[in-house]
């Protein structure tokens, strides 16, 4: 396993030789991100309350929560750079990026590629609408009408194959953005994702839009981790909890989603396991 940002190479190259020197059942530790000394990290940069690029600046909740962690795993270098639901997976695999904080589901298929810690948040899945949509109440009511869902999400999947609603059309654009212009627009009927996903661009623009508030599936968002590397993955749990002890987790919840209608959940989530 190779990480681009070491912290103290030489150190690390002349242990190298003295475990030439010692006895074949001394193993070195494999490389983890815990001994990084820079880190950067992919985020969201079109999704108001969670990542979104302002003047130039990342901001965010989840934002917040990866200089969060990287301060409790004692990095200051942190470079945050935008990705998109389609290329967290890629990004982390290739090396691109360290670490992932971009509501980033857990799901087994993207445990055989990647390493997840916490989650560091439960989220709900959701509906958003047109503000003049009486129609639509829950999830079934989505039967016959048009749904749109970010490339690279799971998310209208789960009402088509997961609960078998017939919809009319399911279109996949290549961010959730994009999604919600389309429904602002009324090329589409509603966007379905994570509740705080929608709660962000709600807050953007309340009156074109409601939130359903009738929540159906649970989803974990895990930050995404170099697969197998399970010292990470164990600071990263840390992280989290102290980041839900100490109060942090609840004031950036509130500063980010105060505002909505939305009810937050405020308890350290359980945690998957770093096996």
């Amino acid at each position: 396993m190779w990480f681009r940002h070491r912290r103290g190479a030489a150190a690390a190259a002349l242990g190298a030789v003295a475990v030439i020197l010692l006895p074949a059942c001394s193993a070195e530790r494999e490389e983890s991100l815990v001994d990084a000394d820079s880190l950067t990290i992919g985020v969201k940069d079109d999704q108001p309350g969670l990542g979104l690029d302002v003047n130039g600046e990342l901001v965010g909740f989840d934002v917040d929560v990866a200089h969060y962690i990287a301060a409790h795993l004692g990095i200051e270098e942190v470079e945050l750079v935008g990705i998109t639901s389609a290329e967290r997976e890629e990004k982390l695999v290739s090396g691109e990026v360290d670490m992932v904080v971009a509501t980033y589901s857990i799901t087994p298929g993207r445990k055989t590629e990647v390493t997840f810690g916490g989650p560091y948040y439960v989220a709900k899945q959701d509906i958003l609408v047109r503000a003049e949509e009486d129609a639509v109440d829950g999830v079934r009511d989505l039967e016959g009408r048009s749904v749109c869902q970010g490339a690279g999400s799971n998310s209208a999947f789960r009402i088509t194959d997961g609960l078998g609603i017939d919809v009319l059309e399911l279109q996949e654009a290549e961010t959730y953005s994009v999604c919600i212009e389309r429904l602002s627009e009324g090329s589409v009927d509603a966007v379905s994702t994570d509740n705080l996903i929608l709660a962000g661009f709600l807050a953007e623009d309340p009156d074109s839009f409601r939130f359903v508030n009738n929540p159906f599936t649970d989803e974990k968002y895990g930050v995404g981790l170099p697969h197998g590397d399970v010292a990470a993955c164990e600071a990263v749990n840390k992280a989290v909890s102290e980041m839900y002890q100490d109060g942090t987790a609840v004031d950036l919840l509130e500063e980010w989603f105060g505002e909505t209608d939305l009810e937050v959940v405020r308890t350290v989530p359980q945690f998957e396991g770093c096996d």
